[in-house]
C-alpha cells in the first residue's frame, strides 16, 4: 500500500513538472523558436506561449542590440607598419529562425568574423588613413559584416574602432614627422609673406617713380621717424635725384 502511495506522489509531481514546462513566457524583447518533433514549426512570442510537452521544444533568442567587443588584434598596414588595433561592434538578430538554425552559436560566430574582417579591412590601408580616415574604415567594415552576417538573420548596426596602438619607436617617429611638417609650413609661411611683400614693395616702387616728388616726400617721412627715436646721429643716404631737383631749383632762381 505504501508503495502504491509513493508512486502516486511521483507520478503527480511529475505531472505537475509537465504542466508547468507546457507554460512559458516571452519578454517583449525576446522571441521563441518552437520545433515540433526536432522539425522547425514557427516562432512565438511576446507573452503566454503554451507547449507540448517533450513534442515541442522552444529555443529563445533576445532581440536586443549586443555589444560585442572584438579583442585586440595584431595587423600590418600596407605601409608595413606593425600596429594593434581592437573595436566594438553593435549588432541584433532579425530573423530568429535564421540565427538560430543556420549557424550554431552566431554569437560566437559573429565574434569571430568581426575579428577577421577588422585585419583584413584595416590591412589594406596605411597607418595614415588608420588614424585620419576612422569614420570612413569604420564604415567599410560595417558594410561587410553586414553583408556577411545577412544569411545569419544578424544585423550589424555600427562598428567601431576604439584603439589603434603603435609601439614606441613608431611613436617617435610619428613625433618627428610630425614637427618636420610643422617645419615645413612654418617655412612655406614665411616665404608665401615674403614674396607678397615684394609684389607690395614692387608696387609702391613703380608708384614712387611715377611721381619723383612723392619720393621725397617719403624720404623727409623717414627723417621724421628716425628724429623721433632720439639718436644723437643720422646717417641718410641723399639720393642723386633730389640733389638734381635743388640743383634745377636754384638754376631756375638765379634766372630769374
Amino acid at each position: 500500500m505504501m508503495i502504491y502511495s509513493i508512486t502516486g506522489g511521483l507520478i503527480s509531481i511529475l505531472v505537475l513538472a509537465l504542466l508547468f514546462s507546457m507554460f512559458k513566457v516571452l519578454r517583449e524583447y525576446e522571441r521563441g523558436v518552437v520545433y515540433f518533433l526536432g522539425r522547425f514549426q514557427e516562432v512565438k512570442g511576446p507573452g503566454l506561449v503554451i507547449l507540448i510537452p517533450v513534442i515541442q521544444q522552444m529555443v529563445r533568442v533576445d532581440l536586443r542590440t549586443i555589444v560585442l567587443d572584438v579583442p585586440t588584434q595584431d595587423l600590418i598596414t600596407r605601409d608595413n607598419v606593425s600596429v594593434k588595433v581592437n573595436a566594438v561592434v553593435y549588432f541584433r538578430v532579425v530573423d530568429p529562425q535564421m540565427a538560430i538554425n543556420n549557424v550554431e552559436s552566431y554569437l560566437e560566430a559573429t565574434s569571430q568574423l568581426s575579428q577577421t574582417t577588422l585585419r583584413s579591412v584595416l590591412g589594406q590601408h596605411e597607418l595614415d588613413e588608420l588614424l585620419a580616415e576612422r569614420d570612413r574604415l569604420n564604415k567599410d567594415i560595417q558594410v561587410i559584416l553586414d553583408k556577411q552576417t545577412d544569411n545569419w538573420g544578424i544585423k550589424i548596426a555600427t562598428v567601431e574602432v576604439k584603439h589603434v596602438d603603435l609601439d614606441d619607436s613608431m611613436i617617435r617617429a610619428l613625433a618627428k614627422q610630425a614637427e618636420a611638417e610643422r617645419v615645413r609650413r612654418a617655412k612655406v609661411i614665411h616665404a608665401t609673406g615674403e614674396f607678397e611683400a615684394s609684389e607690395k614693395l614692387q608696387q609702391a616702387a613703380m608708384v614712387l617713380s611715377k611721381a619723383p616728388n612723392a619720393m621725397q616726400l617719403r624720404y623727409m617721412q623717414t627723417l621724421t621717424e628716425i628724429a623721433n627715436e632720439k639718436t644723437s646721429t643720422i646717417i641718410f643716404p641723399m639720393p642723386i635725384d633730389l640733389l638734381d631737383n635743388l640743383k634745377a631749383l636754384v638754376k631756375e632762381k638765379d634766372t630769374n
